[in-house]
């Protein structure tokens, strides 16, 4: 991966300056402490001593049995007057009270003993003597502990100065605030993803693979005349694999990796954010070749002027400025590229993303089935999985499934074969794992009444019975009355195809099949009930979204009144006799589609009848059931599910035949069996059923 080239030696690291300074003053301490006893005091020979003594001037002695100090204080009278101003110099009047002025040293402490009797008997009988004390002497720690404030005082302002400076905690970095927090890897050590582990992204691969050959070859390119990129911005939903294709980028090219996040450059003082943007550059340069990764740049890059107090000073703002600047201040051939992700390209800066600074603005956007086949495959790989796993079919279960949820439907089908104690991980585990991503957590313990249960298998039967004889729906893949999550009672999965355009048409016929549910429960109960909630928010968003944005009504006309800033906005672009009009023309709508459901199920009740008590019985059912339940789609094309299994690899052919000889047995078995062979695809379009 490295193109064989060592990367600039980092700057050494700078002699600790405090450490030195906190040791030297801790000497100096220790040496008081040692010293202090004798650093205030005159020595004096024996001869000063003798003449003092009989002087009567002595008001106190003290004998150190340690260092055979002879001590000596003076008197008052004494030590303040001119006699001994000579002997004490300029430190006579800061002595602190009874403490030894003078001191000799002594033989030892019995030839003391004996000479001081010896001056005792020379002097007059009523002079004043004093006596003789003796002291063991200070030990070392006694001097540590008297001057253990000053030491602990010291080490404390070291420990400080040691967190603002490293960063220890909560306050600290004071003195390195505005140095930016990067996380520097290597490629050749820290780095370990490339190309081959970045599946389902073959256009965005393709777009950054030259991202590679700039950082490797950029004379190539620069040698006619064309200027390296400095950026890329890439864009796409969360869990589509952006940060995974910049680390893919790093370590294909062999460079050191600059990774930080928008929100790494927000601080509470002015000024960080821009601090810490140059100071980035600035390594960014001393490293040479590199990549600088910022995630979710929208934190420090929305536009500039929204939302900020007129005179104010916004901070996001400086820190933006500063990176705009960085970014366009690159010579051509510095060998800096600059990679940015996020989900939300409309609330960037205009500046940021103009030529010179992002070049190129890189979708990644979720796969469609091949490129989720591709992924599966990648996260298989590590699972111990048995023969019946089949990618093919998992990619055809997961439609708008990104690589993140892709990731996490392996992982949940390996901790629940784990929790069945699996030798592998089969199709079932991965059914499972499915399910519960989609409909959430299987309720075993919720207690429904038989009564509930009816409807929501009617209900249930109605979207599957409708979407099956409309020919531009979606028909159903699977159906289950099982409780699931918070609130659903039964949910169905869909495999829509795959498009971008959708005719008025398809457009009714889905609103139809979603309205299927309260239909069949009106014709069948003569009441409807409050299960069909996320039906009705969906057909209404559908019908408003035919008046109002695609100009689909007749009414209305060719006019579309959707803006991409509406949540910003407090007006409606219309007036209020254009409000009513379009109120009406939904309202319209939707009662047009619900009747015409109603005539489509009371047409097919027989089916209907049929489908519901196949629910009661099995819980789930699969497209499978319904072909051979209610028969074929009378429309002579095959379903998006069917011309996917056609497609399928050889080896699975057998498979399937064998199972679908298998599937009459009994009604468990038959369920579990059909989960095996034909794996049943994911829902954008589920329909969840929810208690109010």
């Amino acid at each position: 991966m490295s193109n064989g080239k060592k990367f600039p030696p980092s700057k050494p690291p700078k002699t600790n300056f405090q450490l030195w300074l906190i040791a030297s003053l801790l000497l100096v301490v220790i040496g008081i402490a040692y010293f202090g006893k004798t650093s205030g005091q005159q020595k004096i020979t024996q001869t000063k001593f003798e003449e003092i003594f009989k002087a009567g001037d002595i008001k106190k002695l003290v004998y150190n049995k340690k260092s055979d100090q002879v001590l000596v204080t003076l008197t008052d009278e004494a030590a303040k007057s001119e006699k001994y101003k000579s002997l004490l110099g300029n430190q006579s009047s800061n002595f602190i009270q009874d403490s030894p002025h003078l001191y000799y040293i002594a033989p030892d402490q019995k030839s003391f003993q004996e000479y001081y009797e010896g001056l005792r008997k020379t002097l007059p009988k009523n002079s004043k003597v004093p006596d003789l004390g003796y002291e063991e002497g200070s030990h070392f720690l006694d001097q540590f502990f008297e001057y253990g404030f000053l030491i602990l005082l010291i080490v404390g302002f070291w420990i400080l100065m040691r967190r603002m400076t490293a960063g220890g905690g909560p306050g600290g970095q004071i003195f390195n605030i505005g140095k930016s927090k990067a996380s520097l890897f290597d490629a050749e050590k820290d780095i370990k993803v490339t190309f081959k582990d970045v599946a389902g992204l073959d256009e965005a691969k393709v777009e950054v693979q030259e991202i590679v050959e700039f950082l490797k070859n950029p004379k190539k390119f620069t040698n006619l005349g064309g200027k390296i990129p400095k950026g890329a911005l890439l864009i796409g939903p969360p869990g589509t694999g952006k940060t995974l294709l910049a680390k893919a980028v790093a370590g294909e090219a062999g460079v050191p990796f600059f990774s930080l996040s928008g929100s790494d450059f927000v601080e509470m003082f002015v000024g960080v954010g821009a601090a810490r943007v140059r100071d980035l550059f600035k390594q960014a340069k001393e490293k040479g070749k590199c990549i600088i990764f910022i995630d979710e740049i929208d934190a420090i890059g929305r536009s500039r002027g929204k939302g900020s107090m007129p005179g104010g000073n916004d901070e996001r703002e400086n820190t933006l400025n500063s990176l705009l600047v960085e970014m366009d201040g690159f010579a051509t051939d510095s060998g800096i590229i600059i990679l940015a992700a996020t989900n939300r390209p409309d609330v960037l800066d205009p500046a940021l993303l103009r030529p010179g600074r992002f070049d190129r603005q890189i979708s990644v956007d979720k796969p469609d089935i091949v490129g989720r086949e591709a992924i599966f495959k990648v996260h298989l790989d590590p699972i111990k999985h048995d023969d019946s796993v089949n990618a093919k079919k998992l990619a055809a279960q997961t439609p708008g499934f990104a690589g993140a949820e892709i990731a996490n439907v392996c992982n949940e089908a390996a901790l629940i074969a784990a929790r069945k104690d699996h030798d592998h991980v089969d199709m079932k585990d991965f059914q499972d794992a499915i399910d519960r991503v989609i409909g959430g957590l299987e309720k075993k313990n919720k207690i429904i009444s038989p009564e509930e249960k009816t409807i929501v298998a009617y209900h249930e039967a109605g979207h599957a019975v409708a979407g099956w004889f409309l020919e531009h729906a979606d028909p159903l893949v699977k159906v289950s009355i099982v409780p699931r999550g918070t609130a659903a009672l039964g949910y169905a999965q869909y495999l829509p195809k795959e498009q971008f355009l959708y005719t008025t048409e398809q457009l009714l016929d889905e609103m139809c099949m979603t309205l299927g549910g309260r239909a069949a429960e009106e014709i069948v109960f003569g009441k409807i009930s409050t299960g069909a909630l996320s039906d009705l928010e969906r057909i209404t968003k559908v019908a408003y979204s035919i008046v109002t944005v695609y100009g689909m009504n007749d009414k209305i006309g060719n006019v579309s009144f959707y803006e991409a800033s509406r949540n910003e906005s407090f007006t409606k672009p219309y007036s209020e006799a254009t409000s009513e009009t379009i109120d009406s023309e939904v309202r319209k709508i939707i009662d047009q589609a619900y009747m015409r459901t109603k005539e489509l199920l009371t047409d097919k009740r027989e089916q209907l009848e049929v489908l519901a008590k196949q629910l009661l019985e099995k819980e789930v059912l699969y497209q499978h059931d319904l072909e051979s339940l209610i028969g074929e789609r009378p429309f002579g094309k095959k379903t998006n599910y069917q011309e996917f299994l056609d497609r399928k690899t050889e080896e699975d052919i057998p498979e399937a035949e064998v199972i679908k000889e298998e599937k009459p047995a009994d009604a468990e078995a038959s369920s579990t069996e059909s989960e095996d062979v034909e794996k049943e695809p994911q829902t954008e379009n589920s329909s969840t059923e929810e208690k109010k």
